[in-house]
């Protein structure tokens, strides 16, 4: 079966190096633009299911999506999806120019494994044979990647906003 990975669009927090985590996140004019060219790589892609983070920039994305692509799938959305919770960090400047501990609760490496596990195992079972567009986060993205190639995230190159990886799962 094939995975499209889809990161959400530019966001202002994007912009602003804010570690978003849970945050419903504001796509910018750019990261509108992001998923309008998004959607005209995946007009030639036939689409079974769309599986959507239950965050505000990623089901901005997809509604984006929609209205470029009319026959697209409706989205379902869950949690599943979702980026890593930041805990305290959540808000935090991540510029690369100041430290930033990682806090005790803050979710953890091997709890974004164990989600990215969950998420592939419902993926396969409930639409095993299907085309599925994942819309997600950067992190999360990379994790549901490092799980199925069985490497560690920092192997897998980031992804850009509105970018979409082929997978097959």
């Amino acid at each position: 079966m094939k995975l499209y990975l889809l990161r959400h669009g530019e966001t202002e927090e994007n912009v602003k190096h804010i570690l978003q985590g849970h945050m419903p996140g504001t796509l910018t004019a750019a990261g509108k633009g992001q998923a309008v060219d998004a959607a005209e790589e995946l007009r030639g892609l036939a689409v079974d299911a769309v599986l959507c983070s239950d965050l505000k920039r990623c089901t901005d994305t997809y509604e984006i999506l929609k209205k470029e692509i009319p026959e697209l799938p409706e989205m379902v959305t869950t949690a599943l999806l979702r980026e890593r919770g930041w805990g305290s960090a959540t808000g935090m400047i991540a510029d690369g120019k100041t430290w930033i501990e990682i806090p005790k609760d803050a979710e953890s490496m091997g709890q974004l494994k164990a989600r990215a596990r969950i998420f592939l195992d419902f993926v396969r079972s409930t639409y095993g044979g299907k085309r599925v567009l994942a819309i997600s986060h950067g992190l999360f993205c990379r994790v549901i990647q490092c799980v199925l190639a069985g490497n560690e995230v920092k192997d897998i190159v980031p992804m850009k906003n509105a970018e979409i990886r082929e997978i097959e799962i």
